[in-house]
Formats: C-alpha cells, structure tokens, sequence
C-alpha cells in the first residue's frame, strides 16, 4: 500500500514544520515549532511542500501525534489514543452509548456512555471536540495559503495548480468530514471557514446545525469537480485519498439524517440523498463477495470501500483505530480466533444486539455475519460489567488477510471503512422508504437482497427477503446486523427514534439492568465546558 506508507511517512517529516494555533483557546493544541508559522515562506513552486502538509491532514485521522505511539501529539491535555484520537473516540461515541457495545473497563467516564450519564465535563467528549477543530483548522490554514493568487504569485506551474486544486478539494472533503461529526455528535459549534482569522484572538461565531448543514453541503458540492474521479480497488497513487465518490457517500450520509438534525419533515432530503447514492452506485463500485474480507488486513483490494480510514502497523503505531477495535474485543480466551496484536478485554454487545440476528430470521444460522459473534462465553447477559466474559464479543476486524496469513507488526494494518457500497444499499433502500424521489421499491429490494446473498454466501438466496418484508423497522434490523461495530449505530438508532425511546429497550440502557427510556436531550452531546469558558458566542445544548 504504497499511498499509505506515502502519508504515514512524510506525515513524521511535515509534523514537525507547522506550528497550527487554534481557532479556539480552548483547544490546546501543542505548538509542534514555536518559530514557525503556517506561513507563505513555508510553500514553494514544487509540489512537496504541500503533498506534506496535505498528508498530516490526512495523519490527523489515524493517529494522535507524529510519532509512533501517539506521541508528540497535536492536542495536549489528552490522551492521543482514547480520546485525542479520531476513530477511536469516535467509535466510543458512536457505539458505546448503544446495545452494541459496553465497556467493562474503569478508564476515567468511559462506562458513562453506556448508561447514558455523561456532561460537559467528560474528557472522551472534550478529547474528540479538540480533534475535530485541530482538523478543521489545519484544513483551513492549508486552503487559506493556496488560493489562486498566492500561487500564482510563488511562480506555480500550470500543472502544478490543478494538481493543488485537486488537493485544495480533499481538505475541503476532510474539513467537511469533520463538521458532519460536529453537526451528528453536538449539533452546532464555532463555523471556521476560509476567511476565519487563523492564530489570532478573534473567536469564531456560533453556527446552528441548519447553518452547518449548509455548510456541509454547499462545500461538498462545490469541491467534487476537483476530487479525482472514482477508484473501484486499489490503485497505489489514490488508494486513502477522497475522490468524488467519497463526497457523494458523505452528502448521501448528510442527506439522510438532515430531518433529524434540524427538526424538520422534508422529503426532498431524500431525493437528495438518492440522487448521490446513485451516483456512487453509478461508479461501478462492486460488493465485496466475501463479507469477512472486508475487515481483513487486505481490505484494500476489496472494491466495495470507498473511503479508508488507514493504517500500517509498522510505519503507523497508534493505539486508537484498528489496533482498538481488534484488541478490545478479546481476551486470552478469543485472541486466536482474530490472530489480534495483544489482548484487552474491554468491549462487547448486551443480549439485544444479538436478538437482531436470531429473532425473526430463521436462517440465523447462515448469516457469517452472525458468524462473528463470539458465542463461548455461554453468558450473554451483562450482569456484572466489570466481567469482560459476560456479553457477546464482536469479532468482526481482524488480524489477517484474506488467504488467512497473519499481520506480523506489533500494531494493527488495514482499512476502517468510512464508506463502502454496503452502507449506500442501505441508505438508497431507506431514503425510498422515507418517500424520496429517484428510485424505486423493486431495485432497493435488489440491494438489500444482494446484502444478504453476500452474507450468506456460496451462491445462496436462503435469507432473501419479500417487498413486503422490507419496511423501515427492518432497514433498522439490517443495518444493525450489516454495519455493526462501523461507528453509526447511534445516529441510526436517533434517526428511527429508537435511541431514548422506552419502546426499545437494551440491558443498561440509561444505568438500568432491564434498560429504561430517557429524555430527548441526550440524543445530542454537550458542547464541552472547555470550550464554552473560552467562547462566549457558543451557546450549550438544551438539557446540560
């Protein structure tokens, strides 16, 4: 994967050029070089200088800091792996507040998830906060030093600015990555843009979710023309870098959750978000055939993944990402069946989790899928959460390749997918049933069949369904048994009105055994105290 080591590489050699002040005081992000600046002397007429600065945008999503093990990290007060991170807090975001994963550990408020009891306060919120505004203001400085004139201005080559506008349009795709997180996770925030004044002490406004939102989209649609076209399996000179597919799976995503964001009944936000699934599905993406290959150490080849959160576990060493959701999920008693780098024992699926697949689908049994739900524990009850070997462990991410030959680093090597083509079947067949416009019931049954027959594979049709078996309550079903452990359960569960509501209970959900209901306001987090002392234009979410 040479694109990965590209970026791992010189991500170590640019770290340590760019002192990158926040927006927000509040951030604390650690000065990498005091006596230099993101200033125009650091860019020339060649490209390097800006392929560098690119690739610690790009690092910023796989590890803490520009040394191995999350050290020297870009945001100091934190944790680089567990809560300074990217993927990895924001799977515990994601996942741990849900029936799909508990945490036995004791790490600071990291139980607080599950039952629903965190504040303004938490660290895992405030670390997760300050690396989304580190992101977005790297993206920013980047794209407010290569406009047009300054480039013009350093003697760039023709060539060479199409090359930059191409890499201008994939920090607009990561800065919009990371405010879809802010809109999905808190729901409003400071708006930095490209005329923010970077580094200095005016703070940035506060923007409502609609204005984020709008942001969002309008970016994306803006910067598509200058991403590289789809790449269908790898290619060694973009595999990691985000082309046009990526931004439609993004506005797809965006689509698709706006009514629940802003409140409203719109329709034609599922239109929209049909309009951009089928676009990606246009692009000749293709289902993995093998459902397990996509979470191998090789997933790279796989023609389903759109866009990879990446890793190597011999140039990258991080404790968050893949070497967290592979060594979390076992112990001594399971490592071998995932052939993980160490064992940790910490999260695993309360007993509902399990029911989605053997309630009501008679084939259960077929699903590999289900095929990765660790079932020797023999007790999948959470009776005492400080016993890993209570629950069900979700095997999924594991630590070989496809031919079954394991990853020898001491660190995790593969791909997280962000988005994949499994996702936009999902999301193409629920818009449809949401009422949008730009597909139709008999192909969306077609997608999810497709999911289905991979799951069971060999060929087989065993666990198709009928048009009249495909409702919404089921898409809820499907995504669940599809994407579990992929860091969207909670949105999903939000969206569907599942998330607080007492109609759906899992075991300790809001700190209760049997699971309780609870009010709306948690379906949000809290902006965090950090910045809410620093930045009296922010205003705190209803509820905290």
């Amino acid at each position: 994967m040479k694109s990965l080591k590209y970026i791992v590489l010189i991500s170590a050699v640019v770290g340590a050029m760019f002192y990158l002040s926040s927006c927000t005081k509040d951030l604390n992000v650690k000065p990498l070089d005091q006596n230099i600046s993101t200033s125009a002397i650091l860019f020339k007429n060649t490209a390097t200088p800006y392929l560098e600065y690119l690739a610690k945008i790009y690092a910023g999503f796989s590890t803490g800091g520009i040394q191995g093990g999350d050290n020297q990290l870009d945001i100091s007060g934190y944790d680089g792996g567990s809560q300074a991170g990217y993927l990895r807090p924001l799977w515990n975001l994601e996942e741990l507040p849900t029936e799909e994963a508990m945490c036995c550990w004791n790490d600071a408020t990291i139980q607080n998830f599950h039952n629903i009891a965190w504040d303004p306060t938490d660290v895992f919120l405030n670390g997760f906060y300050a690396r989304l505004y580190y992101q977005i203001t790297i993206a920013t400085s980047f794209l407010q030093q290569t406009t047009d004139a300054q480039l013009q201005a350093r003697g760039c080559s023709t060539s060479l600015v199409d090359s930059i506008h191409t890499m201008r349009s994939e920090a607009r795709f990561l800065r919009a990555l990371c405010y879809d997180n802010v809109l999905d996770l808190f729901r409003n925030g400071p708006l930095i843009t490209d005329q923010s004044p970077i580094g200095s002490s005016t703070l940035p406004p506060y923007a409502t979710g609609k204005e984020i939102l709008d942001y969002i989209t309008s970016e994306l649609r803006s910067c598509q023309a200058d991403l590289i076209p789809p790449t269908v399996g790898y290619d060694s000179k973009t595999y990691g870098h985000a082309n046009q597919a990526a931004a439609w799976s993004l506005l797809a995503r965006v689509y698709l959750n706006a009514n629940t964001y802003l409140g409203t009944n719109n329709t034609a936000y599922y239109d929209s978000t049909l309009m951009y699934c089928n676009k990606v599905i246009a692009a000749g993406y293709q289902l993995e055939p093998v459902y397990q290959n996509l979470f191998t150490t090789d997933n790279y080849k796989s023609k389903e993944i759109i866009f990879p959160n990446i890793y190597d576990g011999t140039n990258l060493t991080t404790w968050g990402g893949l070497m967290f959701l592979e060594c979390s999920m076992v112990d001594n008693n399971n490592q071998s069946v995932t052939k993980a780098p160490a064992a940790w024992g910490g999260n695993r699926a309360v007993p509902q989790f399990v029911e989605k697949f053997t309630n009501g689908e008679n084939n259960y049994t077929l699903d590999s899928r289900y095929k990765m739900l660790y079932q020797d524990f023999n007790h999948p009850s959470i009776d005492d959460n400080a016993l890993y070997e209570q629950g069900t462990p979700l095997l999924k991410f594991v630590n070989y390749d496809s031919q079954g030959n394991v990853n020898t680093a001491s660190f995790a090597t593969g791909s997280f997918p962000i988005f994949r083509l499994g996702d936009i079947y999902l999301m193409y067949a629920e818009a449809v049933l949401r009422g949008g416009q730009g597909g139709d019931l008999n192909t969306a049954l077609g997608y999810i069949n497709a999911l289905r027959d991979r799951a069971e594979g060999n060929g087989k049709t065993d666990l198709e369904i009928t048009s009249s078996q495909l409702t919404l309550p089921f898409i809820l079903e499907e995504r669940g048994r599809e994407l579990f452990a992929e860091a969207t359960r909670r949105t999903d569960l939000i969206r569907f009105g599942m998330f607080n509501s007492a109609n759906y209970l899992w075991q300790w959900k809001g700190g209760v055994k049997n699971g309780t209901g609870f009010d709306s306001h948690w379906n949000i987090y809290p902006i965090p105290s950090t910045d809410m002392g620093a930045n009296p234009n922010l205003k705190q979410n209803p509820g905290y």
